[in-house]
Formats: structure tokens, sequence, C-alpha cells
């Protein structure tokens, strides 16, 4: 669902908010990094094993490289110590702008704390995943429908339930509600 809706969704802006919560797989603790621009809509995501540098580097390229979305003019960050050095390792190799800023402030990133609700109510509703791959397929699909739900994709408004009820038919092809 994802895949098939991403072609769809309009462009964010340049103010991203970054942060990561936690998931449960099989009982293990594991990291879900989202990011937000600073009108709440959906940027990317991405279900991690760890919270680390190298994790925070791939989310961020991830990120930035996710299609439709401008390149960042400021990512807000919470006080993570890997972004700093994954966002310096990725200055150096080109694949962010210098140009780029970085701020660490853990009140800026309110918008995405509370979108994070949204989320952990639909994986607590699930009552835990049993492996890492089906915790990463739902949460695909969770994501895609609130990118959705949230009015992100073109010529469909926010408050339009069944233009988006047609939408997501029409990803699958099957018969309008």
């Amino acid at each position: 669902m994802n895949k098939r809706c991403r072609p769809y969704l309009k462009s964010t802006n340049k103010s991203y908010r970054i942060d990561e919560t936690y998931i449960k797989v099989k009982g293990q603790d594991k990291y879900l990094y989202r990011a937000l621009d600073s009108t709440g809509q959906t940027i990317e995501f991405l279900l991690t094993a760890k919270r680390d540098k190298n994790a925070a580097k791939r989310f961020l390229v991830k990120a930035v490289e996710a299609s439709g979305n401008p390149m960042p003019r400021v990512m807000n960050v919470d006080k993570n110590p890997a972004y700093p050095a994954a966002l310096e390792a990725l200055k150096a190799d080109g694949v962010i702008p210098r140009r780029v800023r970085l701020r660490q402030c853990k009140y800026l990133n309110n918008v995405i704390e509370q979108d994070h609700r949204t989320v952990k109510k639909r994986v607590w509703l699930a009552k835990g995943y049993g492996s890492f791959q089906s915790a990463w397929r739902t949460l695909q699909g969770i994501e895609a429908v609130n990118m959705i739900r949230k009015g992100r994709v073109k010529w469909l408004p926010k408050e339009d339930t069944v233009g988006q009820a047609i939408f997501i038919s029409a990803l699958f092809g099957l018969a309008a509600v």
C-alpha cells in the first residue's frame, strides 16, 4: 500500500521534525524512526532493530531521498546523540548539503510526539508482533493510511473520507465502496 500511494502524495515543506518511538516485537524493543514536516504531514518512516548512529544515518538518507519531498532547510530532533553524528557523516559524504541545519530541542518536536499516538494506538490493538517482517509490513500500511487520512494525497481533501475510501479502492483495482 505504501509503494502504491507514494506517487500520488503532495510535497511537504522544508522543516522536518524527526523522532523515534519503540515498538515491541517478540517482547523486544525495536525502534520506529519517523519524520514529519512542521504541519504534521508524514515524510518518511523506518523500523530498525537498534537506536544508534547507523540507524539514524539510514533513516536520514531515506527521508531526504523520499520522492516528492524537498531537501530540508532544518531538521528538528530531540537530544539523541546519534543525530548530530549521523548528519555530520552525511554532510561529509555529500548526501546532505552543508546548509541544512540541525536543531536539538525537545520542545520543537511536539508535533511528532503527538502524531506517535495514532501509530502506537494501532500497534497496541495488534497486541504485539511475532516477527520483525510482520511488524514492518503492518507499520507500512498504518503509515500509508495515516498519510491518506491526513490529506497528503493530491486533489483529495483531508475531510473527504468517502474520497479516501475510493482512492484506496482504486489503488488495488477494487470496486468502489
